[in-house]
C-alpha cells in the first residue's frame, strides 16, 4: 500500500474507510465521535449501562430483541418519551444496569466494521486522558499499534460522484487530545492532530460550540449535549468492546485470564 502509516506506534485515520484499514492491520483502535456517539457511551457507562453499538441502515429494533436490549430512538422522539438517546446528558443513574443499543451514521458503524481488532476502545474529550491511558496498558500487553479513528459526519444530499466523509473539528480535537496522551512513536498525521489540539486547548470549549456541528446541535435544541461533550477529562471511564457490547475497562482485563492477555 503506498498510502502507510507503518512505522510508528500511534497513527490517524478518518472514518469507516479508516476503521477498515486499522482493523485490516490488526491494530488497537480508539473511536472517536465527539458529537456524539463516543460521548454517548462514555456517558452510558458512566451510569452503569450497557451499549451495544449497530449501523443504522440495519434492522436494529430485530437485533435489540436478540440481544434483549433496548433499541435507543431518535433524540426528538426519545426526549419526547423521557428516554436515553444519542444524547449524552439524557443518560443518568436510572439506566443502570440497562441494555442498550445505540445505532449512528458514524461512531457505532466504524465500530462495527473494526470490531474484530485486539482492542477497541470508545474516546472522546470527555474521557481523553482515561483513554490514551487504558490503550498504553493494553499496547503493553497485546504488542500492537494504536490508530485513534476520528469518524466524521457524513454529507446530506450527495450528488454524483461526491464523497459521504465530512471531516469534523470536534473529533479532530477529541483525536488530538487522546493522542496528546499516547506513548510510543507518532506519525506525521497524528502529530499534527495533536499539535492541532495542543493549540487549541484554552478555548476548546468555544471552538466546539461555533463549529458546524456544535452549531447544527444547538439549533436542533440541544445545546446542553455540546456542552456536556466539550468538557475535557471529566469522566474516567473507559468503554471498551467485549464481544459485541462496551463495558469498562478495567486492570483485571490486563491480569491472566483477562481480555488482553
Amino acid at each position: 500500500m503506498l498510502f502507510d502509516q507503518t512505522p510508528y506506534d500511534c497513527r490517524l485515520e478518518w472514518g469507516r474507510r479508516g476503521a477498515r484499514e486499522a482493523a485490516e492491520r490488526g491494530d488497537i483502535l480508539i473511536i472517536v465521535d465527539v458529537l456524539s456517539f463516543s460521548s454517548a457511551v462514555v456517558s452510558a457507562l458512566h451510569h452503569g449501562a450497557l451499549i451495544y453499538p449497530y449501523p443504522p441502515d440495519l434492522d436494529g429494533i430485530e437485533y435489540a430483541r436478540l440481544v434483549e436490549a433496548e433499541y435507543i430512538l431518535g433524540r426528538a422522539e426519545a426526549a419526547r418519551k423521557g428516554k436515553p438517546t444519542l444524547s449524552p446528558v439524557s443518560f443518568n443513574e436510572g439506566q443502570g444496569g440497562k441494555k442498550y443499543v445505540l445505532a449512528s451514521l458514524n461512531g457505532a458503524y466504524c465500530t462495527w466494521i473494526a470490531s474484530g481488532v485486539p482492542a477497541l476502545l470508545a474516546g472522546s474529550l470527555l474521557n481523553a486522558s482515561a483513554a490514551a491511558a487504558a490503550a498504553n496498558k493494553i499496547r503493553k500487553k497485546v504488542n500492537c499499534s494504536i490508530t485513534i479513528v476520528p469518524c466524521g459526519e457524513q454529507w446530506s444530499d450527495v450528488k454524483g460522484h461526491d464523497d459521504t466523509l465530512r471531516p469534523s473539528v470536534e473529533d479532530y480535537l477529541g483525536a488530538g487530545a487522546i493522542l496528546s496522551c499516547l506513548k510510543g512513536s507518532k506519525s506525521p498525521e497524528a502529530l499534527v492532530c495533536e499539535n492541532a489540539f495542543n493549540s487549541s486547548r484554552s478555548k476548546i470549549s468555544d471552538l466546539i460550540w461555533e463549529c458546524g456541528s456544535g452549531r447544527e446541535l444547538r439549533e436542533r435544541g440541544f445545546g446542553n449535549d455540546v456542552k456536556h461533550c466539550s468538557r475535557l477529562n471529566a469522566l474516567q471511564v473507559v468503554p471498551s468492546l467485549l464481544g459485541d457490547h462496551f463495558v469498562p475497562f478495567s486492570e483485571e482485563m490486563l491480569q491472566p485470564g483477562g481480555k488482553f492477555v
